[in-house]
């Protein structure tokens, strides 16, 4: 397949890495232009294009793996000549205190945060990779059937686009389990119980079921105060969000 990688941090080099290794075309993008990617291109074999060329090559799938609040700066057209069948992958995250800053909607849980990007994107997005360590996403893909393989939630509302993900998600050695509506997908964002905790389909299944499918005032206050934990310890790790 053609993939377009708009983002290249962890979770965008550890998927050009995999990616390519599987015979696949990857196209890889940063802010900063194709001539800062050198490194990237030689340690992922993926090609360093533009966003714009990104989007343009991804001809099966694109990912877009930016830091939520760089969400905006994309260009507006980015996706106008992409085709509708095309997925576009979000694997963003809310960090509010280490990087972000705080977004209203996401405050309130009027939206989930791919909701928010989608709206930022003008393009129905396809949710995945953004509860599992990068590290692991290189390094534990296993083979369909091998017990304890890892899941992977995967929420949108496209059915045909969340069908090839899920399938591109098994190509690269986890589970797909399906998170049902992007407007479900809270229950994979931060401070959620499944948030990197690498569960496999049958308890990642359990876990959804147990949650419901409408977030709970009392649910979503849970789960800002147990990520604004995790931002104050990894704070306190001198851990740094770029």
């Amino acid at each position: 397949m053609n993939i377009g990688i708009i983002g290249a941090g962890h979770i965008g080099s550890a998927l050009a890495v995999r990616l390519t290794s599987l015979g696949h075309n990857v196209y890889i993008a940063n802010s900063r232009g194709p001539e800062t990617l050198k490194d990237v291109a030689q340690k992922t074999g993926a090609t360093p294009v533009t966003a714009e060329e990104a989007a343009r090559h991804g001809s099966d799938i694109i990912v877009v793996t930016i830091p939520l609040k760089n969400i905006p700066d994309l260009p507006k057209d980015l996706f106008a000549s992409v085709p509708a069948e095309v997925p576009v992958i979000d694997t963003s995250n809310y960090y509010p205190h280490l990087r972000d800053g705080q977004i209203a909607e996401l405050e309130t849980g009027s939206l989930t945060e791919s909701e928010w990007v989608q709206q930022h994107l003008g393009r129905p997005v396809v949710k995945v990779f953004n509860n599992i360590y990068a590290d692991h996403l290189q390094n534990k893909g296993q083979a369909a059937g091998t017990p304890g393989r890892i899941s992977l939630p995967v929420a949108g509302d496209d059915a045909a686009a969340k069908q090839k993900v899920m399938a591109l998600v098994d190509e690269l050695g986890f589970d797909a389990v399906d998170d049902g509506t992007l407007h479900q997908s809270w229950r994979q964002q931060p401070g959620t119980p499944s948030y990197g905790a690498d569960l496999p389909a049958d308890k990642l299944r359990e876990h959804f079921e147990s949650l419901g499918t409408e977030r709970t005032e009392a649910q979503h206050a849970e789960y800002l105060a147990n990520h604004a934990k995790t931002e104050q310890a990894m704070e306190a790790q001198g851990i740094k969000l770029k």
